[in-house]
């Protein structure tokens, strides 16, 4: 852990750098993957299945047994947790859609915009460490309210050749059919590309290690797009002198524990919390199963005592977080001032994991400092938004010698033409 006192602006932007991945070997591998799966379709998956997973498999899809057996093979706390995440999701995410307003800009224009699913897309949900079935909760339901076609799930089967049961209840709870036993970087390659068995998609979605982000980039070479550009997971945290330094540790750990690239940041105005905090999080992580993790992801990881809360935020924005937590009192007056974050969790009961699991807000955002450009996951992840027009006659006639002005500067005239024979009669 990294400890901090007062720093200077002048060395905030060597505070913010994210841990360093080593890019140009990891895309050459990523790219022969894709030619690997091009040309070889099915093939090259049960291949890498051999190479990366030390798994033998015959059929990329789960049996109709092994789907239906799924709900044996997890409690019963687990499956009314999934569900009432589910609702609290779904809620959510029903909220987001937008009734279609038609506004006449000129007297006899009417314009208007209308969404419309995306067809085709593809979730992407890790398996290994971590099997993030919550992922497919956090994907599966904005894609089934927006309406998608078609849904394809990717995760790769573990030594047994069987998927997490967790993952295939939630799946099938979520409603979703088409499900394969693949993962990484040649999961990504298949959703590119499609295969003998799995369809190719216009979009795909979803976290996954260093290899599994650089096969997303990689993706919208081939005309496919990504939710958003990701990197390890992170989570800033601000704190004053009301914050439970208890509390505040485990927030940091929670996101630690994802991988040894992890970032985490503490923020206090108040050096007892800040002490207390550090104190407290080296308690916390003997005690974490997934703690060689935390441990590596802590050494990236920093303690930062600052002047002001006004000060933090100035931090925070420029930095940028995925997960941004208000450890503070008064955190209302605060708000208008976050610029830049992913998803934000407010005062000392808020904890990032309610947003992770079950709230109802979407866990899947910008990491890296792309919350400065990028937003989370939502319903309108999954449409795209269409315009419409409709012009009268007297739409025409009042619009009309505007369009021809602006035509002609610019030296278009079969635009201007486009208007004048209309004009004409």
């Amino acid at each position: 852990m990294n400890k901090y006192i007062f720093p200077g602006k002048n060395s905030w932007n060597e505070l913010i750098k994210r841990p360093v991945l080593k890019r140009e070997e990891i895309s050459e591998i990523v790219q022969n993957i894709f030619d690997e799966v091009k040309k070889n379709g099915d093939q090259a998956l049960f291949d890498f299945n051999k190479k990366f997973d030390a798994v033998d498999i015959e059929n990329l899809s789960p049996s109709i047994d092994e789907v239906q057996n799924s709900e044996n093979l997890i409690s019963e706390d687990l499956k009314e947790a999934i569900q009432t995440a589910k609702e609290n999701i779904t809620k959510f995410h029903q909220s987001q859609k937008a009734e279609i307003q038609k506004i006449e800009t000129t007297k006899g224009v009417i314009c208007w915009r209308e969404n419309r699913a995306i067809e085709k897309v593809g979730i992407y949900i890790p398996g290994g460490t971590a099997p993030l079935f919550s992922t497919v909760l956090m994907l599966a339901i904005p894609a089934q309210l927006a309406g998608c076609k078609e849904i394809i799930l990717c995760t790769p089967p573990d030594r047994n050749g069987e998927i997490n049961p967790a993952i295939l209840y939630t799946a099938k709870l979520c409603g979703i059919a088409k499900i394969f036993k693949t993962g990484g970087a040649q999961a990504v390659a298949a959703m590119t590309f499609g295969t003998e068995s799995i369809p190719n998609v216009y979009k795909i979605f979803g976290p996954g290690n260093q290899f599994v982000v650089a096969a997303k980039e990689l993706a919208q070479n081939y005309g496919v797009a990504i939710d958003m550009p990701a990197g390890p997971s992170e989570v800033l945290i601000i704190a004053d002198e009301n914050a439970v330094p208890e509390f505040c540790a485990a927030d940091l750990l929670s996101q630690a524990e994802h991988g040894s690239d992890s970032q985490v940041i503490f923020i206090s105005t108040d050096a007892k919390i800040l002490e207390e905090t550090m104190e407290e999080t080296q308690k916390q992580l003997e005690n974490l199963p997934r703690n060689e993790f935390a441990r590596q992801s802590l050494g990236n990881s920093h303690f930062i005592l600052i002047k002001s809360l006004d000060e933090a935020l100035e931090f925070s924005n420029l930095y940028a977080p995925e997960h941004l937590i208000l450890a503070i009192t008064d955190f209302e007056k605060y708000i208008p001032a976050i610029e830049n974050a992913g998803s934000v969790f407010l005062g000392n009961y808020s904890c990032e994991s309610a947003g992770d699991y079950a709230s109802g807000t979407n866990h899947t955002l910008p990491t890296n400092g792309f919350a400065k450009n990028y937003s989370g996951v939502s319903l309108d992840s999954f449409v795209k938004k269409i315009t419409f027009q409709n012009l009268s006659k007297e739409g025409i006639q009042n619009l009309g010698k505007t369009i021809q002005i602006m035509a002609e500067a610019e030296g278009l005239f079969a635009h201007k033409n486009a208007v004048s024979i209309r004009l004409k009669n």
